[in-house]
């Protein structure tokens, strides 16, 4: 039975970014300690991903969109000059469209990103590799993920990994590591470079997105996201570092 205050209206804000910054903290340590709240945010993101796979798989096809074009340039006889209008405003529709498509898939990089780290926090084993030691995380990644990847020295710092597990963004296999700066967890996601991947997410400066601080870069044929609710410095630092590591 539950017995804390958060709400499933509360839990969605949360998922949404839609939280205050010191809201949003409090959310994260609960989810971590409240299991009936972990279950409910699992199963909010499955079904925010379930939604965005539903998306891709009904967009209009190449072929359809050829035969609609077809159909409005074709040369027509006066008795039907009538349903060039309606072949035109549906051209323009379909074009709309698929323009709204390209734009939200953009701007889902972000929104995927933050699932991935709130089902992670909501998880009761969010690591598939438990370690500290990098020279025990890295190995395990090898022939479950198509690249390798250099983890940094975390020795003298204020950070701790805590393993990592293979996932998918835009249905690319990957790497998501969990590091630890006092209470709080931050995602390090990689993935080779692909166009579109990047998304919404600028390269180089951290952002303040919603809830969330957020980094992305590209080095070489990699992508990485770094992503938490930790201050913008503690961001900056444990980018630094990897950055370091994969010259």
């Amino acid at each position: 039975m539950k017995n804390c205050d958060w709400d499933a209206i509360t839990l969605a804000q949360y998922l949404d970014g839609e939280l205050a910054p010191d809201q949003a903290s409090r959310m994260e340590q609960h989810i971590s300690d409240c299991p009936h709240c972990s279950a409910e945010v699992s199963v909010l993101v499955s079904m925010k991903r379930s939604l965005r796979a539903a998306d891709r798989h009904f967009t209009p096809t190449a072929e359809f969109r050829r035969k609609i074009q077809q159909q409005v340039s074709r040369p027509q006889s006066k008795w039907n000059m009538r349903f060039v209008w309606a072949f035109a405003m549906l051209a323009v529709v379909l074009i709309l469209s698929i323009v709204w498509l390209v734009r939200s898939r953009r701007v889902d990089t972000f929104s995927e990103v933050a699932d991935l780290h709130v089902s992670t926090l909501a998880s009761t084993n969010p690591v598939d590799v438990i370690s500290t030691d990098r020279h025990t995380v890295k190995p395990w990644f090898q022939g479950r993920i198509p690249f390798s990847f250099n983890l940094p020295e975390l020795a003298g710092t204020e950070f701790t990994l805590l393993g990592g597990r293979v996932v998918y963004l835009h249905q690319q296999p990957g790497a998501q590591l969990i590091f630890t700066v006092r209470q709080h967890k931050i995602s390090v996601l990689i993935y080779r470079e692909s166009a579109g991947l990047a998304g919404d997410l600028t390269d180089g400066n951290v952002e303040r997105r919603h809830a969330f601080n957020v980094a992305a870069w590209k080095t070489q044929d990699l992508r990485f996201i770094v992503i938490g609710d930790v201050d913008v410095d503690e961001i900056r630092k444990l980018t630094q570092l990897i950055q370091i590591a994969n010259k």
